[in-house]
């Protein structure tokens, strides 16, 4: 399977991901000293939803474009502020120009001391992924698999910064090599912030997966999920994933917080029935 993330961009999954990314960031340079962003599987950067990949799947409009014509409570909106900053003004469809990747999204809202390390080991990716990030000297893009150039990054010079690991699961033991990355990584610095993406798509082998993450042994581990429901589906395809989730290692203490405000909203707004669900809370514990 060779995972085309263009079909993809600007879905229900993005932003989720992307809002609490955003807030991520926001919090973590409120500090003056510089930070790294890594992001282990960086894609082509940006992504334009008006080209042929993006329309055909359609996805960005029960995402991104369902922000066009939101007006969200004003605790909301000053969590979604980041996000809405990197994303840039709407068209009259809900699209932005570009819709930003992490790496963009990273690109946008990090400042000049903060440096930005990508990987991406497709190479017709990588090359996509240099031409839209264009000359920047806080950038450094690698063609390496995302788990080895963690291994190499870490610990990262500035001594703070946040590891995004975010692969598209097209491999069986994808989640095997997600966990075991996490571990080595803990292992070499486990003051970092760590951000786990996955697709839920059954409930045993997820259930698995966090067993061994929890099993790692480390604390502040916050467990985030989105289910936005199956919605109508054509029953020649196979239903369009409706669950993902997120595991934050050592967020910042307001983020759970900051969660509990966001998930409900994000669940409301992004349903494709009646009504989305959202789970929220400790997978470890703080120490």
């Amino acid at each position: 399977m060779n995972y085309r993330h263009a079909f993809h961009a600007g879905n229900f999954a993005d932003v989720f991901k992307h809002v609490f990314l955003a807030r991520l960031i926001a919090y973590m340079t409120l500090k003056e000293t510089a930070l790294r962003f890594m992001d282990t599987h960086a894609g082509i950067g940006r992504y334009d939803l008006a080209g042929e990949e993006a329309r055909r799947a359609g996805e960005w409009r029960d995402g991104v474009a369902r922000l066009k014509h939101a007006t969200p409570p004003a605790d909301v909106a000053a969590l979604l502020a980041p996000y809405l900053e990197a994303l840039g003004p709407l068209d009259e469809e809900g699209r932005p120009r570009l819709y930003p990747g992490s790496p963009a999204l990273a690109q946008a809202l990090l400042r000049p001391q903060d440096r930005i390390a990508l990987s991406e080991l497709h190479p017709e990716e990588r090359a996509a992924l240099v031409a839209n990030m264009g000359r920047d000297r806080r950038l450094v893009i690698v063609e390496l698999d995302g788990y080895v150039a963690l291994n190499a990054w870490l610990p990262p010079k500035e001594k703070r910064g946040l590891a995004l690991l975010d692969p598209p699961f097209e491999q069986p033991d994808e989640a095997k090599r997600l966990h075991e990355a996490l571990a080595r990584a803990l292992a070499k610095w486990p003051a970092g912030v760590y951000v786990l993406w996955r697709p839920i798509k059954d409930k045993r082998e997820d259930a698995r997966f966090l067993n061994a993450v929890a099993a790692i042994g480390a604390p502040n581990m916050l467990r985030l999920e989105l289910d936005v429901g199956e919605g109508a589906t054509d029953s020649a395809v196979s239903a369009p994933l409706a669950k993902v989730g997120l595991i934050i290692v050592n967020p910042p203490y307001v983020l759970i917080d900051e969660a509990r405000i966001l998930m409900p909203y994000l669940a409301k707004l992004l349903a494709r029935g009646a009504r989305g669900g959202y789970y929220c809370d400790w997978l470890t514990p703080p120490a």
